[in-house]
């Protein structure tokens, strides 16, 4: 999913993971001065208070492909124990509360506690049965799920097989104008044909019986479960939705918590959901306090009960004499931050100028100065914790002279003979940042360029970044699931939605089909790996840096522990104060 880089400009926030996070912090950032807000190095001797699980970071990548998966129980109808107390967490408005239409961790992470879906990902990053108890693959492209009985929608009507399909076709209908629908339900058959156009339902999924449902995708795809699990494929009601205009800020989700109160720009407020299928929340409520101040000194005087680190504060919580170091902990973070070129138009369509500009960058220099080293310099596209990662990979590095010699080797010859660049970033018309700032110095200095910066406001950078970006944009992406197809194909295919920068290679395209159906993992992600170091070598984007999250939680507070993709599972926390 997507997130800013201003993030990591402004508050250098590579912390949450949710992007919601991000944003929050880059508008307290913008208004108080904060800095930013990246996982840094804890000093020698010291360690977080949450050890990280290896398989955390380093799931299994393949999905079952035998003929059933492992069945669960149907939804349980016993009388849940009443939920007690309540979390304050900061944060910021959520865009949309409509699955179809999210596109960014903001409204992810409220997403995630209202909705659900046929799969979800388990404690080791596997897909699991989530309102689907079971399923079956036949020949790796027909997937027949079986629903629980008894789940409901917070309303109390039950959910049927034919809900999911009236949910996906809405989010294929052209007049929803999802920019999801395709990245993440296409490879069901169908699905293109009703975004185009040309279809009024989806043919490849067939309601069988009410809890029967039956999809057929276009070819064995390992990654196909993982894409049930994000937010496009969640179910919604189709009752609700017919009450028009912005339904979803009375939404009537399936998921742990129903949301009891929003006032825009100051809270918002979620409940347990007492009839909920699986783990019930142990909170009655969670109170998002809306922009309501610095997380950090909210956080010290007890406003709300868990935050993430910004680099202002790193040094006070992370000294072994203060009363924050046992509170806090560091969390693995699939994520990365890059610098997108307009690939098809000038100057950055000549593959010389966009490696000159991915060379003329010392990402470790910034990362010491800047971020103190809280985050680890990218030299690829592939964070550490995803399979497929590649240590040994050969990136663009720092050298100003080759830098200067391939501009010499372009078609323009000389910097002079450039045209004006301007790079597209998030934010409200304030200072860009530290970070920009150093990258572009970094361009004037080694190159003699001046690039200029634009700022699209937060709400909508995400949403028209592919109609509106300049010559170069920044942005970051966090993992919707633990595999290198998430990355290398979501971002970088041609034609594909999230291709803000409409990079084409017919070799790397070729690639990415084979590495989609190869059916022997070890050969996929070294066909992935080709892919990337394709991608590196011809400056599809400039990596700049990975992430983590550091986070801090009160001691009265268990089971706050955000996933490598920056979400926090708020129905296992509980509060006890």
């Amino acid at each position: 999913m997507t997130r800013p880089q201003l993030c990591y400009i402004i508050l250098t926030m590579f912390s949450k993971k949710r992007l919601a996070m991000c944003l929050v912090l880059v508008l307290v950032a913008l208004v108080s001065a904060i800095s930013v807000a990246c996982p840094p190095k804890l000093p020698p001797g010291t360690k977080p208070t949450t050890s990280i699980p290896t398989s955390a970071i380093t799931p299994t990548t393949t999905t079952p492909t035998a003929t059933t998966t492992p069945t669960t129980s149907p939804a349980p109808k016993t009388t849940a124990t009443p939920a007690k107390g309540n979390l304050n967490l900061y944060n910021i408005d959520p865009f949309t509360l409509d699955p179809a239409l999210a596109s960014e961790a903001t409204s992810h992470e409220y997403i995630l506690q209202i909705y659900s879906g046929l799969v979800t990902l388990d404690d080791n990053l596997n897909p699991v049965p989530d309102i689907a108890g079971s399923w079956k693959v036949d020949k790796g492209t027909v997937y027949t799920f079986t629903l629980k009985k008894g789940v409901k929608f917070h309303n109390g009507r039950e959910v049927k097989a034919a809900d999911f399909k009236y949910s996906w076709e809405r989010a294929a209908s052209p007049q929803t104008r999802s920019q999801t629908a395709l990245t993440y339900l296409g490879d069901i058959i169908g699905v293109e044909e009703m975004l185009d156009g040309k279809a009024k339902e989806i043919s490849g999924v067939k309601v069988v019986d009410d809890y029967t449902l039956q999809v057929t995708i276009d070819a064995p795809k390992p990654y196909f479960l993982y894409k049930l699990g994000y937010v496009t494929a969640f179910v919604v009601d189709k009752n609700n939705v017919a009450q028009g205009g912005e339904w979803w800020r009375k939404p009537n989700g399936t998921g742990p918590f129903k949301l009891k109160d929003w006032q825009k720009g100051s809270s918002l407020v979620l409940e347990w959901n007492p009839d909920f299928y699986g783990e019930k929340a142990k909170v009655a409520t969670v109170t998002f306090k809306i922009l309501a101040g610095v997380p950090m000194r909210m956080y010290e005087t007890g406003e709300i009960d868990a935050t993430g680190v910004s680099m202002s504060y790193i040094d006070m919580v992370t000294d072994k004499e203060g009363p924050y170091l046992k509170e806090l902990t560091i969390l693995p973070e699939l994520s990365f931050s890059y610098i997108g070129f307009d690939s098809a138009k000038p100057p950055f369509d000549d593959v010389n100028i966009r490696r000159a500009f991915a060379l003329a960058i010392d990402r470790k220099k910034l990362v010491s100065l800047i971020f103190k080293d809280m985050v680890a310099p990218a030299s690829g596209i592939l964070p550490p914790g995803i399979p497929g990662y590649n240590a040994q990979l050969k990136g663009l590095e720092f050298d100003v002279a080759r830098a200067r010699e391939l501009i010499k080797q372009s078609k323009y010859g000389d910097v002079s003979k450039l045209p004006p660049i301007t790079l597209t970033t998030s934010g409200y018309g304030t200072s860009v940042g530290s970070t920009l700032e150093a990258i572009i110095h970094e361009w004037r200095q080694n190159l003699g360029v001046e690039v200029k910066v634009r700022q699209l406001e937060p709400e909508i950078f995400f949403y028209t970044l592919k109609e509106e970006k300049d010559q170069m944009f920044d942005i970051g992406w966090i993992a919707d699931y633990p595999h290198p197809q998430d990355f290398l194909e979501i971002l970088f295919k041609s034609g594909v939605d999230n291709n803000w920068g409409d990079y084409a290679n017919a070799e790397v395209d070729a690639l990415l089909e084979k590495a989609g159906i190869e059916p022997d993992n070890a050969k996929a992600l070294s066909l992935y790996q080709q892919v990337e170091q394709k991608l590196v070598d011809d400056a599809a984007c400039i990596p700049l840096w990975f992430g983590k999250n550091y986070e801090l939680a009160r001691s009265y507070v268990q089971g706050y522990k955000p996933t490598p993709m920056g979400t926090v599972k708020l129905n296992k926390v509980s509060v006890n104060r």
